[in-house]
């Protein structure tokens, strides 16, 4: 990203950068009132000088006004930032080669942040959510070499880290009678991968994306699941790269592209689920390379929505590619089933467009980051709008006010809510990141807070550790 930077801004992160050698256990304490109101705390990025620094950032309001680096919380930074409610922030950093470590912060009685003390080598994960008093991710591996068949191929099977918030501890289902097994989860022989980890009441729920069959299920039962038609798929030679490689003797990508399924699951262990299924949309996960991102929202009413973006519609393969528009559909509280009566076709409300991610803003109000473009096979898109959907009043609006959604490169992970407004990292091209004010009502956004940085990537609340 090509962004203007002024002397005093490459002096102070020549200073930022020179500080990060001797890691930060606290950082220096911030420039405002330390009797105001609990600050909010925003992740940063600042690339100057072709060196990269993370810090995070503390800001009295997001309404407006400039800030800098320079007191920041110096960090290795994280693949993904995650705020349990608003005494800890977790920077999740894959345990991939020297990527980093994950740690834990909080915000300290004079208003500074510091890290707390246990670190943790967290592995891939595709989704990530909270549970209780557990920060929880998810991805789907190979089984355990005791369950190969008789070929030596590895069942698929779901991966769970659990990081308690309060013991500081970090702990998985690494053994074998932990393991939860992906294969034929649905009982049509594919293995799927979670999107999403929701709390509602003391269940959690999740997508289930069907995902084909891997080497194990195309030779389960002599080939039973393969259907028919469909046996021109199987791969007969590995390739691909990243999130969409494969391996000789797979069937990639379901067979089974108009269903969305949901796992129900007793506790975070995920031993006991029960699912749900609704043929009105397809899988209910937004796609980015290897990320699989929540579509499971519930409202203020306690009414769980869930979306499909229709990201099957990309296929190559006709076969295999959805014919459902991008929807909604509905669990009403207290129920543990789709709502027959609920559908709204999104599609048909957004000028035929599709969305990457979404997210509850108050109310039965949700976040939608759109695409710019129609889904089709072997099309590019780029997600760089945002709308709000009511899902109560089933209505939808794109947000005025935002940069020229050819200039912006990213937003953050998730908003930040409070008091009817929805705040927004927004990154662009020709100018230095800023939050952005959404008000929820009227679907427009005004430039709040301004961060000399080249990144934003996250943003929240978090009380004194010691005053809670």
């Amino acid at each position: 990203m090509k962004v203007k930077i002024i002397s005093k801004i490459i002096i102070a992160a020549i200073a930022l950068v020179a500080s990060a050698a001797c890691q930060y256990d606290k950082a220096p304490a911030p420039s405002y009132n330390p009797d105001a109101e609990r600050p909010y705390v925003i992740a940063s990025q600042g690339t100057f000088s072709n060196t990269t620094t993370n810090a995070l950032l503390t800001a009295e309001n997001l309404s407006g006004g400039v800030i800098g680096m320079e007191q920041g919380l110096v960090n290795d930074g994280a693949s993904y930032w995650v705020f349990w409610g608003d005494k800890y922030l977790y920077g999740l950093t894959y345990n991939q080669g020297n990527a980093g470590t994950t740690r834990s912060y909080v915000m300290n009685d004079d208003y500074t942040l510091s890290a707390r003390s246990a670190e943790y080598a967290v592995r891939r994960f595709t989704t990530v959510g909270t549970y209780k008093n557990y920060v929880m991710t998810t991805s789907t591996g190979d089984g355990p070499k005791e369950f190969a068949d008789a070929n030596g191929y590895l069942p698929k099977s779901i991966l769970i880290s659990l990081l308690n918030v309060e013991d500081e501890t970090y702990t998985t289902n690494n053994t074998l009678e932990e393991q939860y097994l992906a294969e034929n989860f649905l009982g049509n022989g594919e293995f799927v991968t979670l999107a999403g980890l929701l709390q509602v009441g003391s269940k959690l729920y999740s997508a289930a994306v069907p995902m084909g069959l891997s080497q194990y299920g195309v030779k389960a039962g002599g080939g039973k699941w393969i259907r028919e038609g469909f046996e021109d798929l199987i791969k007969t030679e590995a390739g691909g790269s990243g999130s969409g490689s494969y391996k000789e003797g797979e069937l990639q990508w379901t067979q089974y592209p108009d269903e969305c399924w949901v796992a129900i699951f007793d506790d975070e262990t995920m031993s006991q689920k029960r699912l749900i299924k609704s043929d009105k949309i397809s899988y209910a996960a937004g796609r980015n390379k290897s990320q699989y991102y929540q579509m499971i929202w519930t409202d203020d009413k306690g009414d769980t929505y869930v979306f499909s973006p229709s990201y099957a519609r990309t296929m190559s393969d006709e076969r295999q590619r959805t014919t459902l528009p991008a929807g909604v559909v509905r669990i009403k509280s207290g129920t543990e089933e789709f709502d027959d009566t609920y559908y709204v076709n999104l599609e048909a409300l957004s000028d035929g467009l599709s969305f990457q991610r979404t997210w509850h803003i108050g109310g039965s109000k949700f976040l939608m980051l759109m695409y710019d473009t129609i889904l089709e096979p072997g099309k590019s898109v780029v997600a760089n709008r945002l709308a709000i959907f009511d899902a109560e009043a089933q209505t939808f609006n794109y947000v005025d006010g935002l940069p020229a959604s050819e200039s912006i490169s990213g937003f953050g992970n998730a908003p930040y809510v409070e008091g009817g407004k929805a705040y927004i990292d927004v990154t662009t091209s020709d100018s230095y990141p800023a939050i952005y004010v959404i008000d929820t009502a009227t679907a427009t956004a005004t430039k709040g807070l301004e961060v000399q940085a080249t990144k934003l990537s996250a943003i929240g609340r978090l009380m004194p550790y010691n005053r809670q």
